[in-house]
């Protein structure tokens, strides 16, 4: 019975993840600890009513040490000694600039959300992750975030979302390194352009993609995927346009 938590957990892809694991049986999943700043999502408070006792909330503001501390105290003491298997760093902001790069003017704030609040996160929910069976580390990341692909993407104008997801994808490498020998897993996924408030209803998919897609990645996922970049897979999806030609097919993204 693994022991989940994820940050951004009041709408789009964190909440829909929640929902997908509730729905898991209990000898699969046991505890959901669906993490965000406010207790305010009507969608959040129908699911943990629907799973009592199995989904609960945690009051969680990666942007804030203070607020991270004491999420990590709050479900420590939820936990009564067990340990958290898996930890869904899904939380993230992308903010357009009108004028691109030279206009931007944001970059600090969404680094501390998008980069040091993974690592706030990660950092403190470590020594719950090391009682843990499991040892899992997701992190949401996106394609946009590859070096590699920047071209595909200099059209968009989120320059700091870009260049946040590429630290971000660097910030796991350096933990999966740093912590392989305590048997630890951390990832990066890339779960698609999901209609979302964060994606647009003009995204690629609906977000129930996305989110099964992070699950099963997440699920099958071994020591040997330590440090991989994990695009998601899905079958016979054809984009019209041609810059996103071969995205979807459940590759290891370039960095």
């Amino acid at each position: 019975m693994a022991t989940y938590l994820i940050t951004g957990a009041s709408r789009g892809l964190g909440l829909t993840i929640a929902s997908i694991l509730a729905s898991q049986p209990e000898s699969a999943v046991a505890t959901i600890f669906a993490a965000a700043r406010r207790d305010n999502s009507a969608q959040l408070k129908e699911l943990r009513e629907k799973h009592p006792g199995r989904v609960k909330f945690v009051q969680l503001d990666v942007s804030d040490d203070k607020s991270v501390e004491e999420a990590a105290r709050s479900v420590e003491q939820e936990l009564n000694g067990k340990g958290l298997d898996v930890l869904i760093n899904n939380a993230g902001v992308m903010p357009w600039i009108h004028g691109g790069i030279e206009k931007m003017d944001d970059l600090n704030d969404t680094f501390n959300t998008n980069v040091t609040g993974v690592h706030r996160a990660t950092r403190h929910f470590l020594p719950l992750l090391r009682k843990g069976q499991q040892k899992k580390v997701v992190n949401i990341s996106s394609s946009v975030g590859s070096i590699s692909l920047a071209s595909r993407y200099q059209h968009l104008s989120t320059p700091s979302y870009k260049i946040t997801k590429a630290a971000l994808n660097a910030l796991t490498v350096d933990y999966g390194l740093t912590f392989a020998k305590e048997g630890f897993t951390f990832i990066v996924i890339s779960p698609g352009w999901l209609q979302t408030d964060l994606g647009g209803s003009a995204a690629d998919l609906p977000v129930e993609v996305g989110a099964k897609e992070v699950v099963r990645i997440t699920n099958e996922a071994t020591k040997d995927d330590n440090g991989k970049f994990f695009d998601i897979n899905v079958p016979q999806w054809d984009s019209k346009d041609s810059r996103d030609a071969g995205m979807y097919r459940g590759s290891i993204l370039p960095w």
